[in-house]
């Protein structure tokens, strides 16, 4: 059952690695944060130390990877990261680093759930605020789409369908519970095509990309060991949860999706959000 009371983490704890896509060096702390901080970013290595909270207003690009920004604050590849505060059920947290992109890690979210199992959960003198889905929000493109539906706690529902012969159809469905976040969740990696490594490198993308924190497939097969048969939908359910938790709010309703996106994602979390106000 998830906590009823806010949560923070009990102490400090640090992780070093470069970044997926710039490739830079970076130094992360997870910080402790009051009851109703959220989750706020700092960057330690510019003047005056800038920050910006991961919510759904502060989102300026989603292509391959989600942005946060605000003033000199500028952050990106915050997904995998978000993912994994949100489903270890942390509403609180600062993250100091000192580069625009958290450390890529192993390409998943379970080095940032071995952290924060690491740091500790603190629970506040504050009550949590859930969202509770009172009627279906939907948003379509073509063939696909993401939908969220009322429902008792916080399950998701993905279909991937990919035309790669050792891809296809993979099906995703599951409660999302802090145990089945990280026994069914976290362990899947980004994927990646070596037809797109040309135009991600035209791009500045992907500069710390290997086959290992990367499951990378050429035409036929693939280049990485992969983790399960189906770690591309488990991923695609990875970023969801990053990209929901910039709401801000523990979700209960059922997403259910087909093909969605970083962008559809943030979509959704926008009308949601306009309806809220």
């Amino acid at each position: 059952m998830s906590p009823t009371a806010q949560t923070t983490l009990a102490h400090d704890v640090s992780f070093n690695g470069i970044g997926l896509h710039a490739a830079n060096e970076v130094h992360m702390v997870l910080r402790p944060a009051p009851a109703d901080t959220g989750i706020v970013f700092i960057r330690t290595d510019l003047p005056e130390k800038p920050s910006v909270q991961a919510h759904l207003t502060n989102v300026t690009n989603t292509m391959r990877a989600t942005t946060l920004e605000k003033g000199s604050a500028k952050v990106f590849t915050v997904e995998h990261l978000l993912s994994a505060l949100y489903g270890m059920e942390i509403d609180n947290c600062f993250v100091e680093m000192d580069s625009v992109e958290p450390p890529v890690a192993d390409g998943s979210s379970l080095t940032f759930v071995k952290l924060i199992e690491e740091a500790g959960v603190h629970e506040l003198d504050v009550p949590r605020r859930p969202l509770v889905i009172q009627k279906q929000h939907l948003i379509q493109d073509g063939d696909k789409f993401i939908a969220l539906v009322p429902h008792d706690g916080f399950r998701i529902t993905f279909t991937s369908i990919n035309p790669h012969p050792m891809l296809g159809v993979q099906f995703f469905d599951s409660m999302i519970t802090k145990s089945s976040y990280i026994n069914e969740v976290s362990f899947a990696r980004t994927i990646a095509f070596t037809e797109e490594l040309e135009m991600l490198k035209k791009l500045g993308l992907g500069k710390g990309g290997t086959i290992e924190n990367v499951v990378v497939y050429d035409k036929t097969s693939c280049l990485s060991v992969p983790r399960s048969d189906d770690e591309l939908v488990r991923h695609k359910v990875l970023d969801i949860i990053g990209d929901l938790s910039l709401l801000n709010r523990p979700i209960q309703g059922h997403v259910i999706a087909v093909k969605s996106s970083h962008t559809l994602n943030n979509q959704l979390t926008h009308q949601i959000f306009e309806e809220l106000q």
